[in-house]
């Protein structure tokens, strides 16, 4: 997969705030005190339990920031299924330099292996329909780019980045507007929305109710997220917008899980958006099996 630049800065952004809060301003004061600068070793970074791969490019990355001359090789790439005992790659280096990033490195890559490894299990469960699986912006901050990327590694897609890039119009906004309007309908605010957005900017409204869903309808937004609704529910919205707006994209949304998610893809609905992706995935085991460390000569 590609890790562009942009990702590659916040990983090293990240990267350093991690390690300064580890090391503080006397640094690894175990191995300071156990461990030779002489010392080299290898080492694998190696899978404890089954999952996705996600984010093995910041491992060099993490290492570059203690010491440049520390290498690495990568056994598999992001996005492959890994099996428990699986080594996903290899360290060789100063001893001191391994053990000052193995916390740091095992910590990045087990959180994001943890998302693809949920998100490839979504869609997994969605396969043969029509739906694909999104995130949200339940995100940690400062990690955003970095999750949204691990989402892609499982095989998922990406919501909106941000507040910046689309017009989501949900309860509170619409609540506030109304305030204001003379016009309450849903309708009404996707088109006030539609007409002071810049433009080829897509505008979804949110809703919750089949009668909602009937007014956002007439707004002609590009989508529309459809809020813990009902299989039921689900299946009559896509009946009614096949019907009258089959250009209107249909995304389900809240309470989803494992076990409902099929049903809810079989109603028709081509996105189902997941915040447990970024906000509850378990971490991935992963571990270093060490080499036996040597004595430079």
């Amino acid at each position: 997969m590609n890790f562009s630049g942009s990702l590659e800065n916040e990983a090293r952004r990240l990267i350093r705030l991690a390690l300064a809060e580890d090391l503080g301003d006397r640094g690894d004061l175990t191995t300071q005190a156990l461990i030779s600068p002489a010392q080299t070793a290898s080492v694998n970074i190696v899978a404890r339990q089954a999952g996705v791969l996600a984010g093995l490019r910041l491992a060099p990355l993490v290492f570059h920031e203690i010491d440049q001359a520390v290498r690495f090789e990568a056994h598999v790439a992001d996005g492959d299924v890994l099996s428990r005992g699986q080594a996903v790659a290899s360290l060789s280096g100063r001893l001191q330099s391994l053990l000052v990033g193995e916390r740091t490195c095992l910590n990045f890559l087990a959180h994001l292996c943890g998302i693809a490894t949920l998100t490839r299990k979504f869609v997994d469960a969605v396969t043969g329909t029509s739906a694909q699986i999104f995130d949200t912006r339940k995100t940690l901050p400062g990690w955003r780019e970095l999750e949204k990327f691990a989402v892609r590694a499982g095989g998922g897609c990406n919501h909106r980045m941000g507040l910046f890039d689309m017009v989501l119009v949900k309860d509170n906004h619409l609540a506030a507007w109304r305030a204001e309007s003379a016009d309450r309908g849903v309708a009404a605010a996707v088109r006030a929305a539609r007409e002071r957005a810049p433009a080829g900017i897509a505008v979804e409204v949110e809703v919750d109710t089949l009668e909602q869903f009937a007014d956002a309808i007439a707004g002609k937004p590009d989508l529309v997220l459809l809020d813990n609704m009902s299989p039921d529910e689900l299946r009559r919205a896509v009946a009614w917008r096949n019907e009258r707006a089959p250009a209107i994209g249909l995304e389900a949304s809240g309470g989803i899980t494992l076990e409902n998610v099929a049903e809810i893809a079989r109603t028709g609905v081509e996105r189902i958006s997941v915040g447990a992706l970024t906000h509850s995935p378990a971490a991935l085991d992963l571990a270093f099996d060490w080499a036996a460390a040597q004595e430079s000569k």
